[in-house]
């Protein structure tokens, strides 16, 4: 009896390892958490990989599958929606989308969009889309692009969702010419509740970085770290890989 009792635990034991072994190897394999669609590279008929959107020319139709990470913004039937699949990400400005359809988009939430490749400072976007939500769901876990910062190849993680460490605050001057931490504005011509500009520099080189209020208001977590910034803190930041005039990351999480 001990035996049998004892052989039944070792088979329990090993189907639960399988399927242990099995979650992570997902979750490897996609760089981010599965949730119900495991295999984030398959792609429907006729949707392009994101090496084919990427080699598109701007100006041309193009349909693709990826998954929300966040949204940015909805007014007057039209969203803002940044998206993500295994190998690259997209950002969708201005989308069709119905008040109860934006409720849907929820984090990793997959779905099909159609749209126009376009380019507006830099920032590669699809524009003029309409979507439809399909079965899936995947998060992806952000891309440490500290090291890529000073480098070309940095443009090619566009859009995704990104982490930089050990990133130390440098001083803007104010419309007064005091040196701050940060602005509301980019000129420091805003107030509390508009976007947040800061300066950030690494192996010498100084950046620009952002807190996009529609994505990140003056009640989050964020908006009010960055409101406690002193020059000279040292911060490492998550956010999604912007583009204007050059690198200008939408800044999500301060650590």
């Amino acid at each position: 009896m001990r035996s049998n009792v004892r052989r039944v635990l070792v088979v329990v034991m090993a189907i639960m390892l399988v399927f242990a072994m099995t979650a992570c190897g997902k979750k490897a394999e996609n760089g981010g958490t599965a949730g119900g669609d495991a295999d984030v590279q398959t792609k429907g008929e006729g949707v392009m990989s994101y090496a084919d959107y990427a080699a598109a020319a701007l100006d041309t139709e193009v349909t693709v599958e990826t998954f929300v990470q966040a949204k940015q913004s909805w007014w007057e039937d039209k969203a803002t929606v940044y998206t993500q699949d295994a190998d690259g990400a997209y950002f969708l400005y201005n989308m069709a989308c119905s008040q109860e359809d934006y409720d849907k988009l929820v984090e990793g939430q997959k779905i099909k969009v159609t749209g126009h490749k376009s380019e507006w400072s830099g920032e590669v976007e699809i524009v003029d889309a309409t979507f439809e939500i399909l079965e899936g769901n995947w998060i992806a876990e952000p891309e440490d692009v500290t090291a890529l910062l000073a480098k070309e190849e940095l443009i090619d993680h566009q859009n995704k969702k990104v982490s930089f460490t050990g990133m130390t605050i440098e001083p803007k001057k104010d419309a007064d010419g005091n040196e701050v931490a940060f602005l509301y504005s980019w000129d420091g011509s805003g107030s509390q509740g508009d976007d947040l500009y800061f300066d950030v520099s690494k192996d010498g080189q100084t950046y620009t970085f952002t807190v996009e209020s529609y994505l990140c208001g003056k009640d989050t977590d964020v908006y009010k770290a960055v409101e406690g910034f002193n020059v000279g803190d040292t911060v490492d930041l998550e956010g999604f890989l912007y583009w204007y005039e050059g690198v200008n990351p939408h800044i999500t999480a301060v650590k």
